[in-house]
């Protein structure tokens, strides 16, 4: 029976590339000289520290229209709150998401059977929701309507197998 899996990824290494990017202009550009803004990428978050809330809007600014030139998808960043940090300062972590949890496995099924097709069916397996069905074209009309609806994460579709 014909299968293919949902993944939800992250590429680390485009990440990495666009938070070097990142850096590189805020050290070069003047509206940035001087105030000790940082973008810094740690294990799967990236921190963002800046003097003040308008130079910490710009950070994140420059941070996404980076990780969108590499085409990372924003939907696999969340933003955590804004907080505190030494000497005035204001810092913000950016969570890179990966993996599909049980809530958004659960909402990829339901969408699954709503397109109510026959002999198709998905089900969760850890990080991924595998999708099997008796035809080819069945598949990948629901690749077509996943690829439609805004599950608040990015949706790769990978491992198609006959």
């Amino acid at each position: 029976m014909p299968s293919f899996d949902v993944t939800s990824e992250v590429d680390l290494q485009e990440v990495r590339n666009a938070v070097d990017q990142a850096v590189r202009e805020i050290t070069t550009r003047f509206d940035f000289k001087d105030t000790g803004a940082t973008i810094e990428l740690k294990v799967k978050e990236i921190e963002l520290n800046a003097p003040t809330e308008d130079r910490l809007r710009a950070l994140v600014q420059v941070l996404e229209e980076k990780l969108v030139r590499r085409n990372v998808s924003l939907k696999g960043v969340s933003y955590g709150k804004v907080e505190e940090a030494s000497k005035g300062a204001l810092r913000q972590m950016a969570e890179l998401q990966a993996g599909i949890s049980s809530d958004h496995a659960k909402k990829i099924n339901k969408a699954v059977k709503d397109l109510a097709l026959k002999g198709v069916t998905s089900q969760a397996q850890g990080e991924q929701v595998r999708i099997t069905g008796k035809k080819r074209d069945e598949l990948q009309s629901v690749i077509t309507a996943l690829k439609e609806q805004d599950f608040g994460i990015p949706l790769q579709f990978g491992n198609f197998r006959d």
